[in-house]
């Protein structure tokens, strides 16, 4: 293997939303797209139609995710996040409000010094995202 065959992409672990989360982000951004999905065919310990393996892309970053029908005693945690540079207000606004229904703040939309328009969010499904305005 050369370091060009060599790549990196964060991956999210569900417990039967992964579906769901995809469809949810991709519909978040403009270049949101899946990339391709295996899902278990119910032939083993998985619930049939559940995702096996899928990729997906948003804001340029490849990710990929799945759903394990093992429930770990662990989920998502804020201290890896999705960190999102945003175009405009607008879109700030626009993905805070998404993200932030159903989930949790951890930091409301504010000004912090660092930025003077950030917020932290854990989504409804628990992933942690940082959304800023440059």
């Amino acid at each position: 293997m050369t370091d060009s065959d060599t790549t990196l992409a964060p991956f999210l672990m569900f417990e039967g939303a992964a579906t769901e989360a995809m469809n949810f982000y991709i519909s978040l951004f403009d270049d949101g797209e899946i990339l391709s999905i295996i899902r278990h065919e119910g032939d083993g310990p998985a619930v049939a139609g559940t995702v096996q393996l899928a990729e997906f892309r948003v804001a340029g970053q490849r990710l990929m995710c799945s759903d394990s029908f093992v429930h770990h005693g662990f989920s998502f945690t804020p201290s890896l996040s999705l960190f999102v540079q945003c175009k405009d207000e607008a879109e700030l606004t626009r993905l805070h409000k998404a993200l932030a229904e159903g989930g949790q703040e951890l930091m409301p939309l504010g000004d912090y010094g660092f930025s003077t328009r950030f917020a932290w969010v854990n989504d409804r499904f628990g992933v942690s995202w940082q959304l800023n305005l440059p």
